[in-house]
């Protein structure tokens, strides 16, 4: 639940008051590394990684997936996190005793985590809005949104009060989520550590709380809200269906396949 208007009036005084105090007040107007209109330079990363590939029983034929790492791969239990966020124009935070937890999705929803670099840009206004625009779309599969970048509740609060055409959000229908200790993005492995911001990073996690799909663009590329919602529904399907698997682009309704030698070739007999 969102703060009451009296909470919120307390935070916009603190933060008010904390801003005179600070040698860079909040601001519309920033400055970007100049990779920010481009692509990140890469880094050698030093976390090893070792997956293992296993086949379910015979009698289900579901192959299972179980990545061995410290980083949150495909396979693995999502980082659990608590932090505070802005929806319906309110704070969420400890002043409300509600902060966002991904752990309250659990057995519940499907979540759709996405990250993005920064308040006030470009490509992400895109991506936010279209997301929020389709949110019911994914309410209907049993799904939640949340959105992630490393600013403030203040700024977030700030970009959502301001007009799309001006190049705000205007009101969201999901949560978006402050990650100001970057311990989020950095737990999900998208933080660029020499710039202090999130590549485009979206994961998929199942009801279990299992990360079942990822995916990380460079900062330059925005994401496809059609493609995000087709994978979940794959996804829901062979979870439905494990003794089925979902070829390329299958979309509800389409024929699935036998992870079979022999039944296969029905699928391939019919396309």
């Amino acid at each position: 639940m969102a703060c009451s208007a009296t909470s919120t009036t307390l935070i916009s005084s603190i933060a008010a008051a904390s801003t005179k105090s600070m040698a860079f007040p909040i601001s519309k107007n920033i400055t970007l590394p100049n990779s920010f209109f481009g692509t990140r330079k890469s880094f050698q990363s030093r976390v090893s990684r070792s997956i293992s590939l296993t086949r379910g029983s015979h009698s289900r034929n579901t192959f299972v997936v179980k990545a061995s790492s410290e980083l949150p791969l495909v396979g693995n239990i999502a980082p659990d996190f608590e932090a505070e966020a802005v929806f319906d124009q309110e704070f969420i935070n400890v002043l409300c005793a509600d902060n966002v937890k991904l752990s309250d999705y659990i057995g519940k929803k499907y979540v759709i985590l996405f990250f993005y670099p920064l308040d006030f840009t470009f490509v992400c206004p895109t991506e936010i809005t279209a997301f929020s625009d389709r949110h019911e779309e994914f309410e209907q599969i049993n799904t939640e949104v949340l959105g992630v970048s490393i600013d403030s509740v203040f700024s977030h609060l700030a970009w959502v009060q301001t007009d799309r055409k001006s190049g705000g959000l205007g009101d969201l229908k999901y949560p978006l989520i402050s990650d100001v200790t970057k311990s989020i993005s950095k737990s999900y492995g998208v933080l660029i550590p020499d710039q202090g911001v999130a590549l485009r990073g979206l994961f998929i996690i199942d009801k279990e709380g299992v990360i079942q799909h990822s995916t990380i663009n460079n900062l330059a590329i925005g994401r496809s809200v059609d493609e995000t919602k087709r994978t979940l529904q794959a996804l829901q399907y062979v979870q439905e269906n494990p003794d089925e698997v979902c070829p390329a682009g299958w979309k509800p309704g389409e024929k699935s396949m036998k992870p079979d030698p022999k039944l296969s070739k029905d699928y391939f007999a019919a396309i």
